[in-house]
């Protein structure tokens, strides 16, 4: 290994940018954090600057690895905020329009055209996902349409594709490599996960170009290296992952029916299938977990909106809380029988509903209800919509015989929060596991790529070390958990646009 002893992850997330160096024994040595600007031009719609992303990719990346250097790095993992659609150009790298994020509605319209010619059951059958603006397909079709002569250069070859794995591999290997890695392909509504190809019936449908689209990859893969100038060296890049399965891979979740879920802007529980794509009566989602040399193990996964989003809209548009640490101490004050429900259908909701046109409410308020209950609903709604997913999830896989985890994994920035995180085992009624390393995401990045250089062991290796920081174990009676669980599906009906 010529002395390169470490890994470095660049976890380019929805708020900011996190760049975390590992060493052999995935213990974290440095890291840089850079805040990523959020744009809403209109009512549901969110864009990134691309040009904003790579600059904070560079900066968090330089600044990691001031100490470390980049000369003893044997290998960068990159993992990402999934679904959002980028586009650029092939010559320059320059971009040719803003980032169209993950949370963006805009195409919801689309989306439902799409569902009245009947596109429903042939996207479940070849993506394993559900007709909905999150995905990046109509989210490329819009940009298509929208931006002026993008469908002419796009079909001349001129424009490149991708989510931001596709986009940051491009401008770090200096346009080098055109590809996108197979969790995040699996996420653009154009992949069949099946036969691990681009769907052509889909891509003429949405108008979109096979002349824009990235190559295909593993989620271990020799991506080239990095432009010396980047970091001060050629860096190879050997492994990428979409932000929820890197942190499944961080969590060691080897085993099917192992399950975890991150809290971070959004909350996502993921739930190892292996090699079956379930197909589910639920409406979850089958997705793939990762693809090593050329065989894909797939996973089911639920997603909630909004979760550490929740807790920024009671400190920022509300001002209950001067910051999100805060939270668990007010939750403590509130009253367990204040009777009142946050439903944060800010952007809609996700899985296993599937309402766009959902909005949030705050039920059952009274003239004794304080900023604590309003403070302690919203994070209890957090763990109510974890409910909602894994009851769904484990149904489905229940019928395809995939076994029973008896704990949930969990990482993520709410993790800090001990309230939260009692109210989640109380809520679900099961034990509940905190992640060692609060930045598992990049963990997982750091795993895959640091196995394709030599530096950590198989799986199974990766399994065995895997210890948990904390645990929580219900304490709610059930007649109590039933209650409150009941209260929640009434709050939820009264949003509901399809009732």
């Amino acid at each position: 290994m010529s002395g390169r002893g470490f890994v470095l992850a660049i976890d380019q997330g929805t708020t900011s940018t996190r760049a975390i160096v590992f060493d052999e024994e995935g213990r974290p040595c440095a890291s840089a954090q850079v805040p990523l600007t959020q744009i809403y031009p209109a009512p549901g719609e969110v864009e990134h600057d691309p040009e904003e992303i790579w600059q904070s990719v560079l900066k968090a990346g330089r600044a990691a690895l001031k100490d470390v250097g980049a000369q003893s790095v044997a290998a960068i993992g990159i993992t990402n905020q999934r679904e959002t659609t980028i586009v650029w150009e092939r010559a320059t790298g320059r971009p040719l329009a803003n980032a169209i994020v993950w949370q963006d509605r805009r195409t919801a319209k689309h989306c439902e055209e799409l569902k009245g010619e009947g596109w429903g059951a042939h996207v479940e059958e070849t993506t394993g996902l559900v007709i909905d603006p999150y995905f990046s397909g109509t989210k490329l079709a819009w940009l298509l349409t929208n931006v002026p002569g993008l469908q002419e250069r796009a079909c001349s070859g001129e424009v490149c594709f991708g989510t931001v794995d596709s986009f940051l591999l491009f401008k770090l290997t200096g346009g080098k490599v055109h590809a996108i890695e197979a969790s995040n392909a699996a996420r653009t509504m154009l992949y069949d996960i099946r036969s691990g190809r681009w769907n052509d019936r889909l891509l003429d449908r949405l108008g979109i170009p096979r002349a824009l689209l990235p190559e295909l990859r593993d989620s271990q893969d020799d991506f080239g290296v990095t432009e010396p100038g980047h970091f001060g060296a050629a860096i190879p890049i050997r492994g990428i992952a979409g932000d929820q399965q890197a942190a499944a891979y961080g969590q060691a979740c080897f085993v099917p029916g192992m399950l975890k879920a991150t809290y971070g802007t959004g909350c996502f529980l993921l739930a190892n299938t292996g090699e079956a794509k379930v197909s589910s009566t639920a409406r979850m989602l089958a997705t793939v977990f990762h693809q090593l040399q050329g065989k894909r193990t797939f996973a089911l996964e639920g997603s909630i909106f909004m979760a550490g989003a929740t807790v920024q809209w009671l400190r920022d548009s509300l001002g209950l809380i001067a910051d999100a640490a805060e939270s668990e101490d007010l939750a403590r004050r509130a009253d367990p029988k204040s009777g009142v429900y946050l439903v944060p259908a800010f952007q809609g909701l996700g899985a296993p509903h599937w309402d766009a046109e959902a909005r949030a409410a705050i039920l059952g308020l009274t003239r004794a209800v304080s900023a604590a209950d309003i403070v302690a609903a919203g994070l209890e709604a957090v763990a109510f919509q974890t409910r909602d997913l894994l009851d769904a999830m484990r149904k489905d896989m229940a019928q395809s015989s995939i076994p029973n985890s008896v704990s949930l994994r969990v990482d993520g920035g709410m993790t800090a929060n001990a309230w939260f995180l009692q109210r989640l085992a109380d809520i679900l009624g099961e034990r509940v596991e905190v992640a060692r390393h609060p930045e598992t995401t990049a963990l997982g990045a750091a795993f895959l790529a640091g196995q394709a250089s030599g530096l950590y062991g198989s799986q199974e290796d990766l399994q065995r070390s895997w210890v948990p920081s904390r645990a929580f174990e219900p304490a709610m009676s059930e007649a109590e958990r039933k209650a409150r669980y009941g209260g929640w599906r009434d709050a939820l009906a009264k949003v509901k646009s399809k009732l």
